[in-house]
């Protein structure tokens, strides 16, 4: 994805606060809105919906309500995870992927690894704990990077040229990689360097 689509997208986007609502109750004489995901149990169920959806639904209906719990984890959210499903890579618990997001065969996320909208993850590439993948970058395949490296993105620099990282690339642990950087095929960043300019093929940063 472009800066300006990415950008477009996330401006356009209908901001959504997603809930999991446990309700025990005449489940099945409520409406819960249209883009709600219902599953009655009999006495109860659950439900998969927007909180205005939901919140309204149980306020009307409050009479045919014996209890509730609400479960979310985001307020006004302009973009929605990625289904990691049917995804031929391994996904740890605790990693946050976006949608509009492409992850090759073989790619690893480990926990707490966040990857922005429009980022692409090469095949057999490592994104390990805590690294921050920002919009729109492209890494190639069977790269390497490390623990808590931040990867710019152009959501926030608009006028930027995304992130480049060619194949077999090893960068280490806490690196900044500054957005309209292009990192050279088999270059290797040391841990804690901070990359505003391009690296050549096979270069080693300190």
């Amino acid at each position: 994805m472009g800066n300006t689509e990415i950008l477009d997208f996330i401006k356009n986007a209908k901001k959504k606060t997603l809930v999991k609502a446990y309700i025990q109750g005449e489940m099945s004489k409520i409406d819960f809105g249209k883009t709600s995901k219902v599953i009655n149990m009999g006495a109860g169920g659950i439900v998969f919906g927007n909180w205005d959806e939901v919140k309204s639904a149980i306020e009307n209906h409050s009479e045919l309500i014996e209890d509730y719990y609400i479960e979310n984890d985001r307020r006004n959210s302009a973009i929605d995870l990625m289904d990691i499903k049917n995804l031929n890579a391994r996904i740890e618990p605790g990693a946050i992927i976006r949608e509009r997001v492409t992850i090759e065969d073989d790619a690893v996320v480990m926990m707490g690894a966040c990857i922005n909208i429009g980022a692409c993850i090469g095949e057999k590439t490592l994104i390990d704990m805590n690294a921050v993948i920002g919009g729109g970058a492209s890494i190639g395949k069977r790269c390497h990077i490390g623990a808590g490296v931040v990867v710019k993105g152009v959501i926030s620099s608009p006028n930027a040229s995304p992130v480049i990282i060619e194949d077999d690339v090893m960068i280490g642990p806490n690196a900044v990689i500054m957005e309209g950087t292009r990192i050279g095929k088999g270059a290797i960043i040391k841990a804690g360097a901070i990359i505003v300019k391009d690296v050549k093929e096979g270069e080693v940063i300190a």
